[in-house]
C-alpha cells in the first residue's frame, strides 16, 4: 500500500526559484529497479557546489598561476584574484576595517588555528552542544564545558554565571555555534556576545551552518571572530575562513612555519650558533604558510558573491517554506520524533534531525537511499554530546559519528538528519516526506545487512 503524498503547502509566489547547483540532474539506481533523480538532502555535511561558482572557477582555471611568488602575468593575475577574494569575504561578513581574513582548509582548521593563537592562560567557555570542530580544539587551554540549555535565555544566563566565576583579569574566549548542525536551531549570538564582552571575554562564532542560510554580520552580531567552510557554502572542498580581530593572531606564533609566513630569514653568525633568525609577517599571511589554495579561495569568494546577488531575503523565505513542508509532513507521522533544544517555535535553518520508533537510524537512512534515491545523514553528526543529550542515551550505548554499529532493527543511539538549502527543489522534500510515511506504514521493500559498520541493501534477495 502506498501512503498518500504530503498535503501541499501553498507556494508563495514571491519566493525565488532554487539556485542552480551541480548534480541537480544526476540519476541514481534504485535497488527495487529503475533510476531516479538524486535528491541531495545532506546539505549540512556538504552542500552541492553552485553552478555559478563552478563556472567562475572554470573561467579562471586556464589562468592559474603561483600566488605571491612570481613576476609573470599569470602569477600576478592569480595574486590579485587571491587578495581580491579576501576583500570579497570581508564584505560578505561585514567585517570591521582592521579585521583580518585568514584562509584555511575548513571550519575545523580555522578554530584549531585560533586555539593555537590563544594568549597564555586563556580560559575557554564552550557549550556541550557544539560540533566537534568547535568543541575539541581547545586542548591546551582551561576549558569550561556548559550543559545544553533548553531555551536561548537559559544559554545566556548559563554563560553569564560561568563567566562571573572566572579570573576577571585573564584572557577568555567563548565559542558558540550560530545554527546547530543537529537541530538547525539559531542560537542567540548577539546576546551571548554581549554577555561575553560584559565579562571581559571574547567570542568566536562557528558559522559553518549559519553562513549558507543567513547573512552573517560581524559588526551587527558583535563577535570577535567568525569561522566557516567553503564546502557548506556551495563551494568545492578544501577551503575555509577565519575572520576577525588581528591582535591575538598577530602576536601568536605562525600556525605553520614556512614560506609565505616569513618576511625575512637570515643566518646567524657561526659564533652565535649558526641558526636562523626569522621575522614573521603580521598580516594574515602569518598563518598562511605554503602555496595557498587559490582555487578554493576563489570558489569561496564566488559563492559569497552568488549568494549576495541572489538576495538573502528571498533565499531565507524559500528555505522557511521548505522547512514548513518538511516539519508539517513529519508531524503527521506519530512514530517520528524531531529533535529540538529550544522547541517547535524556535527559529531555524534547513537542518532537521529525527528518530523513528521501531527503526535503527542507519537502516532507515539506507532505505531512503536505496529505495527512493534520497541522500540523508545518520549517526551522531560529529556532535556526540548533543545528540546523546537529546536522545537521553548513555555514553556507552551503540552509536558513533558516521558508523552505526547496530544491525537493522536493533536499537542504536543514532538519529537521521535531513538538510537542504538554496539549491533544493520542492520535489526533493516532497519525495522525502512521502518516503518517510511509506517506510513507517509499510516497512522497507528490501532486506538490509550491516557491512563495515554501515547498513546496506542485501543484493542477494528482496524482502
Amino acid at each position: 500500500m502506498s501512503v498518500a503524498a504530503v498535503p501541499a503547502v501553498a507556494a508563495d509566489p514571491s519566493v525565488c526559484a532554487p539556485l542552480a547547483v551541480l548534480g541537480r540532474d544526476v540519476t541514481v539506481p534504485l535497488v527495487t529497479g529503475g533510476e531516479v533523480t538524486y535528491a541531495a538532502l545532506d546539505y549540512a555535511a556538504s552542500a552541492p557546489a553552485l553552478q555559478r561558482v563552478w563556472d567562475d572557477v572554470a573561467a579562471y582555471a586556464p589562468y592559474y598561476g603561483s600566488v605571491h611568488r612570481g613576476a609573470g602575468y599569470l602569477s600576478q593575475l592569480s595574486t590579485g584574484l587571491f587578495e581580491n577574494s579576501r576583500t570579497t569575504v570581508a564584505e560578505f561578513l561585514d567585517c570591521r576595517e582592521d579585521d583580518q581574513v585568514v584562509f584555511t582548509r575548513s571550519t575545523t582548521d580555522s578554530l584549531n588555528l585560533l586555539a593555537a593563537a590563544l594568549p597564555a592562560g586563556c580560559e575557554v567557555f564552550v557549550f556541550e552542544t557544539e560540533h566537534h570542530a568547535s568543541l575539541l580544539p581547545w586542548r591546551d587551554a582551561r576549558v569550561t564545558y556548559l550543559d545544553a540549555p533548553r531555551t536561548p535565555g537559559e544559554a545566556v544566563r548559563n554563560l553569564e554565571r560561568a563567566l562571573a566565576d572566572r579570573d576577571p583579569y585573564g584572557p577568555a574566549l567563548v565559542c558558540v555555534t550560530g545554527a546547530s548542525n543537529v537541530t538547525g536551531e539559531l542560537w542567540p549570538v548577539r546576546e551571548l556576545a554581549a554577555a561575553a564582552h560584559a565579562h571581559g571575554a571574547r567570542i568566536v562564532l562557528d558559522a559553518a551552518q549559519l553562513a549558507p542560510h543567513h547573512p552573517v554580520s560581524v559588526q551587527e552580531l558583535d563577535v570577535d571572530w567568525v569561522a566557516f567552510s567553503g564546502h557548506k557554502l556551495y563551494a568545492p572542498f578544501g577551503s575555509g575562513v577565519l575572520a576577525g580581530r588581528s591582535d591575538w593572531l598577530r602576536e601568536a606564533e605562525p600556525y605553520l612555519a614556512g614560506g609565505g609566513a616569513s618576511r625575512k630569514v637570515a643566518r646567524r653568525p657561526k659564533e652565535a650558533g649558526g641558526g636562523v633568525d626569522v621575522e614573521w609577517h603580521d598580516t594574515a599571511a602569518r598563518h598562511e604558510a605554503g602555496s595557498p589554495n587559490v582555487i578554493g579561495v576563489y570558489s569561496i569568494a564566488a559563492a559569497c558573491k552568488a549568494l549576495t546577488e541572489a538576495g538573502f531575503d528571498e533565499l531565507v523565505a524559500r528555505e522557511q517554506y521548505l522547512i514548513r513542508k518538511v516539519r508539517e509532513g513529519l508531524a503527521e507521522v506519530p512514530a517520528v520524533r524531531v529533535l529540538s533544544l529550544f522547541g517547535d517555535d524556535a527559529p531555524r535553518v534547513g537542518v532537521i534531525s529525527f528518530v523513528v520508533d521501531g527503526w535503527n537510524s542507519s537502516h532507515f537512512a539506507a532505505a531512503l537511499s536505496a529505495e527512493y534515491g534520497i541522500g540523508v545523514r545518520d549517526g551522531l553528526f560529529c556532535a556526540h554530546p548533543l545528540v546523546r543529550t537529546l536522545l537521553g542515551g548513555a555514553a556507552d550505548e551503540p552509536g558513533e559519528c558516521g558508523a552505526p554499529e547496530a544491525a537493522p532493527g536493533e536499537k542504536s543511539l543514532n538519529a537521521i538528519r535531513v538538510s537542504f538549502g538554496a539549491g533544493t527543489p520542492d520535489e526533493h522534500v516532497e519525495r522525502f516526506v512521502r518516503a518517510v510515511k511509506e517506510l513507517v506504514a509499510d516497512g522497507a521493500r528490501w532486506n538490509y545487512r550491516t557491512e563495515d559498520g554501515r547498513c546496506v541493501p542485501d543484493t542477494s534477495a528482496a524482502a
